[in-house]
């Protein structure tokens, strides 16, 4: 436990961290930007990565894009709560922010990849992990292609791993099958609510911020 988790767990308002993890296309990144709009108080972690950017993608707000020297010195000084190599990119959760603002007091969010989320799990076992999945691999394809970011062998790549992860879902403290959107924003915000008021049992519901 590093000196920040130690703060966290003596504050008198310690946060909590929830993951949000599933295969790519399974709508992470939509349903976790719809439970930003309803929930006050989450702080999102934006993940590093050796990737470049895609159309519309802005440095520091959908990810921290790195050159691979300067994510390889992050790993050497322990600067990422996680991180691991998909398809030939690497991606990393900054460590210190997001346990600066657990210890705040903070819900924090992390919208990572299967691998990392294990990682992260490990390392925080009080952690509440989500996995969201397409309502099948037909629809995952689907949205992958209409995505337009990737080639077929790539696609085909992604749905590979996708099988690999669905395999391991069983072990999320929740699984949501994003098949309408509202309806599993629904789901995400009900848990991340309800969670939150487990973590907080000894403050009334009206001061809370959720």
């Amino acid at each position: 436990m590093t000196d920040v988790q130690e703060e966290a767990c003596r504050h008198e308002r310690p946060g909590a961290l929830f993951i949000v993890s599933g295969p790519s296309g399974a709508g992470k990144g939509t349903l976790v930007r719809a439970l930003l709009d309803r929930v006050p108080g989450v702080w999102l972690s934006v993940s590093a990565t050796t990737r470049g950017p895609r159309p519309g993608e802005v440095d520091g707000v959908h990810y921290v894009f790195l050159a691979a020297e300067e994510f390889d010195h992050l790993v050497e000084c322990d600067g990422l709560l996680e991180w691991a190599e998909i398809h030939g990119n690497c991606y990393g959760t900054p460590r210190e922010p997001v346990e600066a603002h657990v210890a705040d007091g903070k819900l924090v969010m992390l919208e990572i990849d299967p691998q990392g989320a294990a990682q992260v799990k490990r390392a925080w076992p009080e952690s509440v992990l989500v996995f969201i999945e397409a309502p099948s691999i037909d629809v995952l394809r689907d949205r992958l292609i209409k995505r337009g970011s990737e080639s077929p062998e790539q696609i085909e790549r992604r749905l590979r791993t996708a099988k690999d992860e669905l395999a391991i879902a069983g072990a999320y403290d929740y699984v949501i099958i994003n098949d309408d959107v509202e309806q599993a924003t629904d789901e995400l915000v009900a848990i991340v609510t309800t969670c939150a008021r487990r973590a907080h049992p000894d403050r009334r519901t009206e001061s809370l911020p959720w």
